[in-house]
C-alpha cells in the first residue's frame, strides 16, 4: 500500500483536508466518475450525509469499502 495522500476540499463553506491512500482515491474517483460527478462532489455528498461522530476520511474509507464489496 502507498502512503497517505493529502487533498483539500471546500465543505459547507470552509477548507478541509483528508488525507488518505491512493487506492481509496482512485476508488472514490471511480464512484464519482460512475455517478457522473467530481470527485469535490462525492466528498461533498459523503460530509453532508455522515454522522456528526464519523470522520470524513472514515466515511469516505467505508464508502470505497462499500463500494468494492458490492462488485462481483
Amino acid at each position: 500500500m502507498s502512503g497517505l495522500i493529502k487533498r483539500s476540499f471546500s465543505l459547507a463553506g470552509h477548507r478541509t483536508s483528508v488525507a488518505l491512500e491512493a487506492e481509496f482515491w482512485d476508488t472514490l474517483a471511480g464512484i464519482a466518475a460512475r455517478e457522473g460527478q467530481t470527485l469535490s462532489a462525492l466528498v461533498a455528498a459523503t460530509d453532508a450525509a455522515r454522522a456528526a461522530e464519523r470522520p470524513l476520511a472514515s466515511a469516505l474509507r467505508v464508502l470505497a469499502l462499500l463500494d468494492v464489496k458490492k462488485t462481483p
